[in-house]
């Protein structure tokens, strides 16, 4: 891997199977909101706006971004619930990252963060196995499980906090 890619990918590339058993991946989704909140304690405005990597999100836009993904995973989950094999939306993940809510405080969006959680792992706890094959059709990445879809987003969450926390490891804050 190179000096890019660490950055990039503090804890590797996603892998389905590396977040561990499906009871393992729903309890990282429980602990994202505390974790978040830990990694970021302490931060002052200058450090929430430096970015993890050169050409990369800041802080904040980070923590926002987690929020808005874990959003759009609940209501994609929703949506398969009750749905037959629905097409879900995409989104530019980056021009959402530069509209100007991703300046607002980031206790804003690690209160969501909580709630969200909150729902989802409530859901994920109650699905039976065929629940969690039911899939939507992503239209850049085509059909996705909603096994898949857990694994993605436990995947997502220690992600996302391993760049806030290397971070802090590399400039020693």
């Amino acid at each position: 891997m190179t000096d890019l890619d660490e950055l990039r990918y503090p804890i590797g590339r996603f892998d389905e199977t590396a977040a561990g058993p499906r009871a393992r991946q729903i309890e990282i989704l429980r602990l994202l909101p505390e974790h978040l909140r830990t990694a970021v304690q302490g931060l002052d405005d200058r450090q929430l706006d430096t970015a993890y990597r050169e050409s990369g999100w800041t802080v904040r836009q980070l923590v926002h971004h987690v929020a808005d993904s874990h959003m759009n995973s609940y209501i994609r989950v929703k949506l398969t619930l009750t749905e037959n094999e629905p097409t879900v939306k995409a989104y530019d993940e980056a021009a959402w990252a530069k509209l100007p809510d991703s300046q607002l405080p980031i206790d804003i969006s690690l209160v969501l963060l909580g709630a969200v959680h909150t729902r989802l792992v409530w859901i994920f706890e109650s699905m039976s196995e065929a629940d969690f094959q039911k899939s939507f059709q992503h239209p850049e990445c085509g059909k996705v499980t909603l096994a898949s879809n857990l694994a993605l987003y436990a995947w997502h969450s220690q992600h996302h906090t391993a760049h806030i926390t290397r971070l802090r490891e590399r400039m020693g804050w």
